[in-house]
């Protein structure tokens, strides 16, 4: 066993090659994706603050669309937060993040398809760039410009929120309110986390019931 220098001296040298290892990471694209309430936003903010804290240059951007919690900070769901730069283009980010060592995107699904070739460009830079997003939309349809993004990473993070109903990891989010837009923002009023077995009974059930209400109106 470790005597308590030998630890002190061990613990040093790990964080030591840690923070080298952040500040000295070549450009990639690292993706964080998965259903609502799985902890893409909260992943996103650790991996910020840890590149802050090897004394890296970052910045982060969301969509300007994303006014839940708050209109300029990004905020998790836990309400982590960190500041960020509120964007209506994923052009913007090219425009400012010259001077910078890490960029952070969340919420990357709102914003548009030229996403995937700006993240390209900044890691062929030489940026380390870390997005986190939703990959499918509430009727389980791959969502915006993540598919892309997934395909161009160096490195994709899967992360499951639990199913409402069974314990099971998630699958999809589930909206719980009748809006068929694509982008309706919400949270656990609007939308609940389910696995795939847990999703399909959701949607046998809401047919049986849209089935009642249209056989009573239609005697």
């Amino acid at each position: 066993m470790l005597g308590g220098l030998e630890t002190s001296l061990y613990f040093c040298s790990a964080m030591n090659e840690n923070h080298f290892g952040e500040y000295h990471r070549p450009g990639r694209i690292e993706v964080v994706c998965g259903s609502m309430f799985s902890g893409k936003t909260e992943e996103l903010i650790r991996r910020m603050k840890r590149a802050k804290f090897a004394k890296q240059r970052v910045i982060i951007f969301k969509p300007r669309i994303d006014v839940r919690y708050s209109e300029e900070d990004v905020v998790s769901h836990d309400r982590n937060v960190i500041p960020s730069t509120p964007i209506d283009s994923s052009a913007s980010i090219l425009l400012l993040s010259s001077d910078i060592d890490v960029v952070g995107i969340d919420e990357a699904q709102f914003l548009d398809d030229q996403l995937p070739a700006v993240c390209n460009e900044l890691a062929n830079r030489g940026i380390r760039i870390i997005i986190a997003g939703l990959d499918m939309d509430f009727k389980g349809t791959p969502f915006g410009p993540m598919p892309a993004l997934c395909a161009i990473a160096d490195d994709v993070t899967k992360v499951h929120a639990i199913c409402v109903r069974c314990g099971s990891l998630a699958y999809v989010s589930h909206r719980l309110v009748a809006n068929d837009k694509r982008v309706l923002l919400g949270e656990t009023s609007e939308y609940e986390p389910l696995c795939r077995h847990c999703y399909e009974e959701a949607l046998q059930e809401e047919e049986r019931q849209r089935q009642a209400a249209e056989n009573s109106s239609n005697p």
